[in-house]
């Protein structure tokens, strides 16, 4: 919502510094909305009113040493100069505070939100009065929020007040927010508090969970009764890994809770807070002298590394279905005869299916869609049964706002292609985060956590997942000699039991389609497809008129634009191609030439449909019957096609709206293509389908009789365009 002081705010700023562009101030959008650039701004406009020559977005350590040198305490009589005032006063406006009328005065409006702010933020105490001193301007200039936020939990904001009230004092201690939300500031700010309480000097204490800070911690057991400041940081800990306390003393209840987040954590059920609970709370991969039951290794699992496994008490063996690159790793993926000797040895596999998936811009539905595919199609070729887990990774550490933005899209396409087209379930590797908002969602059962990245922010600030099934802790090396192996060892749940039996290994099938190399081939495949269009009357728009009861001169969609289209959803034709283990020009075709044949009368037939005038009409790119598409997907549900409920007649309305989805309407044309060769008496289509018994699977697209053969005769040119340049895609 716009503000007309932080509005105020930015004109004070682009007037002041017009010159911003030197001083590397952004010009601001005067829209009364805060953010980082206006914080930014304001920061370096401090900068340049102490005299700083290099100015940074930053707050940093150059910025507060000048500012508590020159100015330790900031009131009515220290403030250097009016516009320095009014650098504060626009900073608390755009912290929701009164700063007065940003007019370089620091008169009691000003002073009076001052205290509010180190009330907030619980530093009143160790900063009493109005002045404002060095490291609240720090916490000042940033978009940190010391008022609790929209779903706050209040006993996290309290242990937030009471960290900043103790140590602010303290040289690294900065002020974190006081929002009652866990954060990596927060997490860092615990391991800074702990070793303050351990007697560790300023410049010594840093924050990491060093050896240091693990020594110190297994002298400090904390148990009932106990209200020492020990006790308060324990109940802290707990307060923010979600456990059900009350920060303060360890009390009755605290015992309880403790033993319940022992248990779940798989950790000895002690009920106090010794060292392996303490780790637990504080770093995500916890105690690293625990050994697990499981482990996961790019090695191959030979008959004396599996002998190793089992005398070293492991049970679960982590394994990838697919190694993509082609000359590190030889061993990463499943080799040959492994899994066979994983069975002999007793041990248990849980696949991992993971690709050079390090960055945002990889994960989205589609890409999540074709992962599914890929990764099915590795299971079945090892001879992983039904019912196996598959693990797929995320390798990186995703901000909050990218897995709401890619990785639950991609998850999305996975569990929708591993529910249809397979009997696998989904689990999802990675970071704390992302694992519980992903099985929040519904996309996997379980999660395997990398929480040996205990410096990402995925990891940092979130509890152990409410659904993990394994949880990475280390990497060690066990065994001798041909027995020794390098593994990450894994506590196990038991919410994945792994597999212990296999189907005979298949080998991936040959010669499946493969994404059009679109760099190479896509200006000469719209150039073909529009050659053979024109030879047969379809020109690229436009035309003469009605042409043999179709108007398709009248059409509204061009080739090209129609042609567009369909390679916008290349990765859909591939992934239903590769399911069905059929060729897609079969499925492109048809949706090309409807889309390119869409007339005036189209649109009015929906609009009837919507209006309740007609029960049915053909609709959507592929222009299908919703009752066609009932049979089509009945079909392939008996035939094992297609995992899904059968649909009825009752159905009708509710599919025909889902045709209107170009991915339902093109999954649909797939279908239809099988059930027609049902329909037709003739083998369901294959890779090696006849050119005879694909032309007459393209006519029966368009039902029976002349028109029909007549459309079957004109697809099948189309059909051999596409599938020229489908074929080059897959050398």
């Amino acid at each position: 919502m716009a503000d007309a002081m932080v509005e105020r705010a930015q004109r004070f700023i682009n007037s002041t510094y017009d010159n911003g562009a030197t001083l590397g101030i952004s010009k601001l959008d005067e829209d009364g909305r805060t953010g980082w650039t206006v914080m930014y701004a304001l920061t370096r406009a401090l900068q340049y009113e102490m005299g700083l020559t290099s100015l940074s977005n930053a707050f940093g350590p150059t910025t507060l040493s000048t500012l508590q040198t020159k100015f330790p305490s900031l009131n009515a009589s220290t403030m250097p100069s009016a516009n320095f005032c009014r650098i504060i006063q626009s900073a608390l406006y755009c912290k929701g505070y009164d700063g007065g009328e940003i007019d370089g005065v620091y008169n009691s409006r000003v002073q009076s939100a001052v205290a509010q702010l180190k009330l907030h933020m619980g530093v009143d105490g160790a900063y009493p009065g109005t002045s404002l001193e060095p490291k609240v301007v720090k916490g000042l200039l940033n978009m940190d929020a010391y008022v609790s936020t929209a779903g706050a939990n209040e006993q996290i904001r309290t242990v937030q007040r009471w960290l900043n009230a103790r140590y602010v004092n303290r040289r690294d201690f900065y002020v974190i927010p006081c929002d009652g939300h866990h954060s990596r500031d927060v997490a860092k700010s615990m391991l800074f508090a702990i070793q303050y309480e351990l007697g560790m000097a300023d410049g010594v204490a840093n924050g990491n969970f060093g050896p240091g800070t693990q020594s110190g911690l297994k002298s400090h057991t904390v148990g009932q009764g106990n209200s020492s400041t020990w006790a308060y940081l324990f109940t802290a800990a707990m307060v923010l890994n979600k456990r059900n306390v009350l920060f303060g003393e360890f009390t009755g209840a605290v015992q309880s809770e403790v033993e319940t987040f022992q248990a779940f954590s798989l950790l000895p059920v002690t009920g106090v807070g010794d060292y392996a609970t303490w780790s637990s709370l504080l770093v995500s991969y916890g105690d690293q002298t625990r050994r697990g039951s499981a482990c996961d290794c790019v090695t191959k699992i030979t008959p004396e590394r599996a002998q190793t496994l089992v005398n070293a008490g492991y049970r679960y063996v982590g394994r990838y279905l697919y190694n993509p690159s082609k000359t590190s790793l030889p061993e990463k993926q499943i080799q040959p005869g492994e899994l066979e000797t994983i069975k002999n040895y007793g041990l248990r596999c849980f696949p991992i299916y993971q690709t050079f998936s390090d960055s945002a811009s990889y994960f989205k539905y589609g890409q999540g869609c074709v992962d599914a595919s890929n990764a099915v199609e590795w299971a079945r070729a090892h001879g992983f049964k039904p019912g196996s887990i598959i693990y797929f990774a995320v390798d990186y550490d995703a901000m909050d706002g990218e897995v709401t933005d890619f990785i639950l899209p991609h998850f999305r396409g996975i569990a929708r292609t591993v529910a249809e087209n397979s009997g696998y379930r989904v689990g999802v590797y990675g970071p704390r985060n992302i694992c519980q908002r992903v099985t929040d969602a519904g996309y996997a059962e379980t999660a395997f956590v990398s929480d040996m990245s205990a410096g990402f922010s995925g990891n940092l600030g979130y509890p152990l997942p409410t659904k993990w099934a394994f949880d990475q802790i280390s990497t060690i090396t066990v065994g001798s000699g041909t027995g020794a192996i390098n593994i990450d060892n894994d506590m196990a749940s038991g919410r994945d039991q792994g597999q212990n039996d296999f189907y005979p290994p298949s080998g991936i099938v040959s010669g499946l389609d493969k994404d059009l190399d679109q760099a190479k081939y896509r200006a000469p495949l719209l150039a073909d497809v529009q050659s053979y269009l024109t030879s047969i009357g379809v020109p690229e728009s436009g035309g003469e008129g009605w042409v043999d009861d179709d108007w398709v001169t009248y059409g509204l969609i061009s080739t090209t634009e129609a042609f567009n289209a369909v390679l916008s959803y290349d990765w859909l034709f591939t992934n239903l191609a590769r399911t069905l283990r059929i060729r897609k020009a079969l499925i492109q075709a048809p949706v090309l030439w409807e889309l390119r044949k869409l007339n005036p009368l189209d649109p009015l037939a929906d609009d009837a449909v919507r209006a309740g005038l007609r029960e049915d009409c053909s609709t959507g790119w592929g222009q299908i019957f919703a009752w066609v598409t009932i049979e089509a997907r009945n079909y392939c549900i008996q035939q094992g096609y297609l995992n899904a409920s059968p649909l009825t007649s009752a159905d009708k309305k509710a599919v025909w709206d889902q045709l209107q989805d170009p991915e339902y309407n093109i999954r649909s044309v797939a279908y239809l293509t099988m059930y027609n060769s049902y329909q037709l008496s003739i083998p369901s289509p294959s890779l090696t389908t006849s050119l005879a018994d694909t032309q007459a699977l393209l006519a029966r697209y368009n039902g029976t009789g002349d028109k029909a053969a007549q459309y079957g005769r004109e697809l099948i040119g189309l059909y051999q365009v596409l599938e020229n340049y489908n074929a080059l895609s897959r050398v």
